[in-house]
């Protein structure tokens, strides 16, 4: 059983690492940075307005483009990490695969440009 117990040591002892670095850490926010929160630091904040009643109320377009812009981006990078570290072993198939897939996510973001996503007013 001890031997058991001598082979979680090391977890043990960096949990308590981590531990002790993130209190230093949240302690030192609080030195450096005295907190004065005020009512509208406070407040909810989502999406730009204010909270209201009904779900079931319109949204302004540009939000969902706004959504659907960072999913490009998001899958853009998801994908093409892992691709491009593993492209030597895996040939020209994937290669022209992956082309074809920025392709879509290209169209997706000419979309989003000619929607005016990126155009705040």
């Amino acid at each position: 059983m001890e031997d058991l117990l001598r082979e979680y040591l090391p977890i043990l002892i960096f949990i308590g690492i981590a531990v002790v670095v993130s209190a230093v850490a949240v302690g030192a926010s609080y030195i450096v940075a005295p907190q004065h929160p005020d009512v509208e630091k406070d407040s909810a904040y989502e999406c730009g307005f204010e909270a209201f009643d009904d779900a079931r109320s319109r949204f302004e377009v540009r939000y969902y483009l706004v959504a659907i812009l960072f999913i490009i981006f998001d899958l853009e990078i998801a994908f093409l990490f892992p691709w491009a570290v593993s492209l030597g072993a895996t040939g020209e198939f994937a290669f022209w695969s992956m082309m074809v897939f920025l392709g879509v996510l290209t169209i997706g973001f000419i979309y989003e440009w000619r929607k005016g996503a990126l155009e705040w007013e």
